[in-house]
């Protein structure tokens, strides 16, 4: 009996220090990836729960939250649901707050290969008319997420009672000051403080060594890929000229410290909107 139990705690041992081993290469090797993960369990464990919703790709998964209006946020380019969850608790005691894996990121398909503004302008469309019926919703997003947020307004004004733009917006940026596919940790370093702002900590070489390798196959370096094949055709999705159509409110919310989208960028959608 002594030797099956202690067989028994050796098997458990051995299990703990594979974890630990497992552990340890994922915050190493991929910190992004575990970072996500957190923000997504932080998700679960404020009470929303996940569902998937269908699209012409497959499935996007959904996260839903809350009673009263119907309030959906979008993440920016090569984010995810999680990175709302900090901001969420207060939300969910006003709102059914629903945050999607944009088309594309995460668990969203598709799973790889090019990535269009129009796939996940689509999957916007997909979750309004699941989550929110026929219900208009206040749309939040951020930095991409605004800018497809602002499509959809523009497009469905009665679909959409208020839209909070952070920081992005459906304009090009002229002359980005930002490199956004970093080669060297150097390069990922200056993209890192232009994004996030001066004040940033220095940000540790392993993670940046895995920023670097998620600019090149992640959602966001696949979509800068379609962006450039696509060239000027991708005009039809964005607004120069056509902000004064834009008819439901809208509020611009700004960070000084955005290298890629400045204060500069702001003022020309304020000068644009009605």
């Amino acid at each position: 009996m002594g030797k099956k139990v202690l067989k028994v705690l050796l098997a458990i041992g051995v299990l703990i220090v594979i974890f630990i081993i497992v552990a340890v290469w994922m915050v190493w090797k991929r910190p992004l990836k575990v970072d996500a993960m957190f923000s997504r369990t932080a998700l679960g464990k404020i009470g929303f729960e996940k569902t998937t919703v269908a699209i012409a790709e497959g499935k996007m998964t959904v996260w839903v939250a809350g009673d009263g209006p119907c309030m959906v946020l979008l993440h920016g380019a090569g984010d995810q649901a999680g990175a709302w969850a900090r901001m969420v608790p207060p939300l969910v005691e006003e709102y059914r707050v629903v945050i999607p894996d944009l088309p594309g990121h995460w668990k969203s398909d598709p799973k790889s290969g090019p990535l269009g503004i129009d796939q996940i302008y689509s999957g916007l469309v997909a979750v309004m008319d699941e989550t929110c019926g026929g219900e208009q919703a206040i749309l939040v997003g951020n930095s991409m997420g605004a800018w497809i947020g602002m499509l959809y307004a523009h497009e469905r004004p009665d679909r959409v009672s208020r839209l909070v733009a952070i920081n992005g917006g459906a304009l090009r940026v002229e002359d980005p000051a930002v490199n956004l596919e970093p080669k060297s940790r150097k390069e990922a370093a200056e993209m890192m403080k232009a994004l996030m702002g001066p004040a940033t900590p220095p940000v540790p070489d392993f993670v940046l060594d895995d920023v670097i390798r998620w600019a090149r196959v992640g959602p966001a370096g696949r979509l800068a890929g379609r962006l450039v094949e696509e060239g000027e055709a991708m005009d039809v999705y964005l607004l120069h000229g056509r902000l004064d159509e834009v008819e439901v409110p809208v509020e611009l919310v700004w960070g000084d410290a955005d290298g890629l989208f400045t204060l500069d960028y702001a003022q020309r959608l304020l000068d644009g909107l009605p």
